[in-house]
């Protein structure tokens, strides 16, 4: 015979010794929890535990009564009972998977805009002021980004046009430009510097793609790390009981659909930097 207990009580606060002269046994009863029948009466009894078992939330008891031995279900202690661990609230399970989801997508965010200026600081037969933008100049003994002590602008489609803040900067902006990996040619008249953007051959535009290609590449591996970071967290709050399997499970799935949005915006970006490559 079995009979239910609520799920709310505690197994430590129904089972309990008889007294000190009853038999050896794993737990007792007490009468008020537990009745059997008899042949002819139903009466409350203390009966002693020869053995339990336990599943996720219940403990199965075996009772040992006259001949016959009866099973009681019994509702399990709680975890935070039983270990003195405090189970973490809705709030702060929220508050743990948002931390990792907005640092995931701030840091995919960087890469995506560093993919556009890497893309930016690469010529196409266009002038455009992003071309100079990792150009670095020794200004007083530092290296700093050109457009930082300089005003850059486009004056037409094929021209570029440099005025310092400082004029007494125009050579070292000139040999920075030159020392560059654009293949530049300023022109310094010593108020502004010039640059006449010459059209890329063929052979040079096929070069570019490569270098586009491969910083495409870059991208994705960054992205891919970051994700990778990101489910890491997950597992180590997961360890420390923040969240549980589940949760973590559902947040890997949302991280993978994260990480298939940023990779398309890469490739979004590559092919339209492609484009612009070999167009003539």
């Amino acid at each position: 015979m079995a009979i239910s207990i609520s799920s709310t009580a505690s197994s430590r606060s129904i089972c309990q010794p008889i007294s000190s002269t009853s038999p050896k046994a794993l737990l007792s009863i007490r009468g008020s929890y537990s009745r059997v029948f008899s042949s002819k009466n139903y009466f409350p009894i203390f009966k002693n535990v020869s053995s339990w078992s336990a599943s996720s939330n219940y403990v199965r008891l075996e009772v040992g009564v006259s001949k016959f031995s009866k099973k009681i279900i019994v509702a399990k202690e709680s975890e935070k009972n039983r270990t003195g661990i405090r189970c973490a609230t809705i709030e702060e399970i929220e508050a743990e998977k948002a931390i990792i989801v907005n640092d995931t997508k701030k840091r995919m965010e960087k890469t995506i805009e560093t993919v556009r200026e890497n893309f930016d600081s690469i010529r196409t037969g266009r002038a455009s002021a992003n071309m100079l933008d990792r150009v670095q100049v020794e200004y007083y003994g530092t290296p700093v980004s050109l457009k930082s002590i300089a005003q850059i602008s486009t004056p037409d489609s094929s021209s570029l046009l440099i005025q310092p803040f400082d004029k007494s900067s125009l050579k070292s902006i000139e040999k920075a430009i030159v020392i560059s990996d654009h293949s530049l040619t300023p022109n310094n008249d010593g108020d502004v510097i010039r640059i006449t953007i010459p059209q890329l051959t063929s052979d040079r535009r096929k070069e570019l793609s490569k270098v586009v290609a491969k910083q495409t590449e870059e991208g994705k591996v960054a992205i891919r790390n970051i994700r990778r970071d990101a489910i890491k967290s997950c597992e180590k709050l997961e360890k420390e009981k923040k969240l549980s399997e589940d949760i973590v499970k559902d947040m890997s799935s949302d991280l993978q659909k994260m990480t298939d949005e940023y990779m398309k915006k890469i490739d979004s970006i590559f092919k339209q930097k492609e484009k612009e490559l070999l167009k003539v």
